[in-house]
């Protein structure tokens, strides 16, 4: 039995209610004790309406705007209230300048634009990129210096792998025999990295899962949100461009603002593969897809400023989806990036298989190394209601950083880089399945070239260019 932590007195407001905000609700009533009264669901539809009725809880049905956001969600907050936005389509600059005003404390998923702006031909894709949406929302720090906790970005990735990035810096920092405590800053944090010698961090993720019926022809089949996969797989590829990199790539751009960890391609992060490693798979295709955690890893992890830092690795997500799932990243590129006419959330469909998400840290003196969870679906649904193996991962983290956020209620905007790494992790862990690391002596250019010459950098096998396929 997971142990329920305290009762939270204030109310909470859910944005959103696809399987990640009904993933959340079962773990919201466990883990602090709040009665349905307290509870409130804003959506753009009535799915999920029967599971917010199981639990009482009263859920509206709204399609949120720029025009109506503040008329509709400020009469439901007060101060010290929580907003969970697991939304699609509402930007989160907005509504977290409306909880930062009203004295509301915030968390969401991801930095969402407003409905059509991942694929707003009409912008830039410099300004379409999560770069772009992350420099926004952070200008709210120097309006809100001290205003209510705000936790960006916090559910599995983004979120729960930058503290599975800190655990696996420890680790190694235990496997090479030198007593070494926890940093407690950004800086020492940085420094650890760089002296163990770490050249890249990928986001390795390879779903196992498998639903029955398969995917047909027209339809879009996922183990989470259909729309949340394809939006940010339309966006530009982005990743932290590490300051080892001797090779830009052609399609490559750099942003001429802020912290200028990232980098952005001329391309959709669906459109772009590259080479990873999980234990599970071995080695494996990902589709470089863009994620917050390869921006805001990068710049925690950066030592200097500008282009050209002292250090900082190169950060990305390598993402393998369920074989249903990348099938329908075929088609939807064959359809040149337009919506199919069906989309299938799986859920209850899910027969067998197991999520495999962790951080690999490549370039150190013991090759490369994998810290992540395995969880499988069985598993998962009897561990929470609602939840699979993909969600329960995310799900899990959010009421984490839900349970740090109550307890430090006034820390203005923060990253998942600056919460406490061993608490989330303590909290999550029942929830994870096995949680392991695994060392590995694979590198990208392992039986490269022996069918059709490649042109890769032998001298250097942690060059992206190594990774790209």
């Amino acid at each position: 039995m997971i142990e329920t932590h305290y009762e939270f007195t204030g109310k909470v407001l859910i944005v959103g209610f696809g399987s990640i905000g009904q993933g959340v609700l079962p773990l919201l009533l466990r883990h602090f004790q709040l009665k349905p009264s307290h509870i409130s669901i804003v959506a753009a539809d009535y799915d999920g309406c029967e599971i917010a009725a199981r639990y009482g809880i009263r859920l509206t049905a709204i399609e949120l705007t720029e025009v109506n956001y503040r008329q509709v969600l400020a009469p439901m907050l007060e101060p010290g209230d929580f907003l969970v936005n697991v939304s699609n389509d509402v930007a989160s600059f907005s509504l977290i300048e409306l909880c930062q005003r009203l004295g509301a404390l915030y968390i969401d998923t991801c930095i969402e634009p407003w409905a059509g702006g991942y694929t707003n031909t009409r912008i830039p894709p410099r300004e379409r990129s999560n770069y772009a949406l992350r420099e926004q929302v952070l200008t709210l720090r120097k309006d809100f210096p001290h205003g209510p906790t705000s936790v960006l970005t916090h559910g599995a990735n983004p979120g729960l792998v930058s503290h599975f990035v800190k655990q696996a810096l420890m680790d190694l920092a235990d496997a090479s025999h030198q007593k070494i405590d926890p940093p407690t800053s950004r800086a020492g944090w940085a420094q650890l990295a760089r002296h163990l010698g770490i050249r890249v961090i990928q986001v390795a993720e390879r779903d196992f899962q498998q639903a029955s019926p398969r995917k047909q022809p027209d339809e879009f089949v996922n183990t989470w949100s259909v729309e949340g996969f394809v939006g940010e797989g339309c966006q530009p590829a982005e990743l932290g461009w590490g300051s080892h990199e001797q090779h830009f790539p052609h399609d490559g751009h750099r942003h001429p603002h802020g912290c200028r960890s990232a980098i952005f391609l001329n391309q959709p992060g669906a459109a772009t593969r590259v080479r990873s490693w999980t234990p599970q798979a071995g080695a494996y295709h990902g589709f470089l897809i863009t994620h917050s955690e390869a921006i805001s890893i990068a710049d925690y992890l950066t030592i200097g400023k500008g282009d050209t830092p002292d250090y900082r690795p190169t950060v990305y997500y390598a993402y393998h989806p369920c074989d249903d799932a990348v099938l329908s990243l075929h088609e939807l590129a064959g359809r040149n990036w337009q919506l199919q006419p069906k989309i299938k959330l799986v859920k209850e469909e899910i027969e067998h298989g197991h999520d495999e998400l962790g951080v690999l840290l490549l370039g150190h003196a013991w090759g490369g190394y994998w810290f992540g969870s395995r969880l499988d679906i069985t598993e998962a649904r009897l561990l929470a209601p609602h939840n699979g193996a993909t969600s329960l991962q995310v799900t899990a983290a959010v009421v984490a950083a839900m349970d740090w956020a109550i307890r430090h209620p006034t820390e203005g905007i923060v990253e998942p880089e600056d919460l406490p790494y061993d608490e989330i992790l303590a909290f999550c862990r029942p929830y994870l399945g096995e949680l392991l690391g695994a060392y590995t002596s694979w590198n990208p250019l392992q039986d490269r070239g022996w069918i059709f010459p490649e042109e890769v950098d032998h001298t250097d096998p942690w060059q992206f260019k190594n990774f790209r396929v």
